[in-house]
């Protein structure tokens, strides 16, 4: 379901009110979890071999995830209720420094608007991942996430602890955990929010696809994969409205150049060409 949430306060100022507080947010995101081992899933993607998944977690509302998957991991987000946003960052987990370039993500494809097909760069001119299928088609890679004074602002909070976690401070906390820092946080792009830009340069909301649209991204190198599940930055209601997100990945295989999307342009083929000479260098 989706929730609506506003600001408050924790008390944590004794040990034993910060372990209340602690099991009340657990109960309260009782839903949200990962599954362990990742085949005990209870909503294993159709067509998929539960034994061959690396990673199954449903994702709370307001709540990140992140995990470091091999090259040829297939990705699946799925809006469960129409009020996910998925907020992502993929990094090269074997040179962490390369990381998604939103500008080459939009400039080497010719297309502003993610959908399948489409290709996540990096700086190096190399494909870090592709969209491989989409039935949502309401994304955005122009607005990035929300940050620490927006969501003050608006809704009266925005600290990673606190009703209205801001999608930036997520991120850092995801990306300390691979070694990284603010400093390494790029602009990202969205899923299951659509943005588009008018003649006039403004920015038209088109909300969301529903309930059950999924996205799914194949791993072109070894990657570090930061999702922080947050309202969209220009979201218009007042509220902190935010829904859960599912996600799985489970061992694939990368593009290669028999796939349509190898070849639908010079460029592409030339960044796919780049990523294959990395990958093979390094013995992947």
């Amino acid at each position: 379901m989706p929730v609506a949430i506003t600001a408050d306060e924790h008390e944590t100022d004794t040990v034993y009110a910060a372990r209340a507080d602690a099991r009340a947010q657990g109960a309260k995101v009782a839903e949200a979890m990962p599954y362990l081992p990742a085949s005990s899933s209870p909503f294993v993607p159709a067509g998929v071999d539960p034994e061959t998944l690396v990673w199954a977690e449903t994702v709370a509302a307001g709540g990140y995830t992140h995990k470091a998957v091999a090259r040829g991991t297939r990705l699946r987000l799925e809006d469960v209720s129409g009020e996910a946003c998925a907020h992502l960052l993929v990094y090269n987990a074997l040179e962490p420094w390369e990381r998604i370039n939103v500008a080459d993500t939009q400039k080497i494809p010719w297309q502003a608007y993610l959908g399948a097909g489409h290709p996540l760069l990096s700086g190096d001119g190399r494909v870090l991942a592709t969209i491989v299928s989409d039935d949502s088609g309401h994304h955005d890679a122009f607005c990035g996430t929300s940050t620490l004074e927006r969501n003050l602002r608006r809704y009266g909070a925005g600290t990673a602890d606190s009703a209205a976690p801001a999608g930036r401070e997520l991120f850092t906390l995801a990306a300390a955990k691979h070694g990284l820092a603010p400093r390494d946080l790029a602009p990202s792009v969205s899923f299951f929010k659509g943005v588009q830009v008018q003649p006039d340069g403004a920015l038209e909301w088109r909300g969301a696809a529903g309930a059950g649209a999924a996205v799914e991204l194949v791993a072109e190198l070894p990657l570090i994969v930061l999702i922080a599940n947050v309202p969209h930055p220009i979201d218009p209601r007042p509220e902190y409205v935010s829904g859960l997100l599912r996600v799985h990945a489970w061992r694939s295989r990368p593009t290669a150049p028999d796939d349509p999307v190898w070849t639908v342009s010079p460029e592409r083929t030339r960044a796919y060409l780049n990523t294959a000479d990395y990958a093979g260098a390094r013995g992947l």
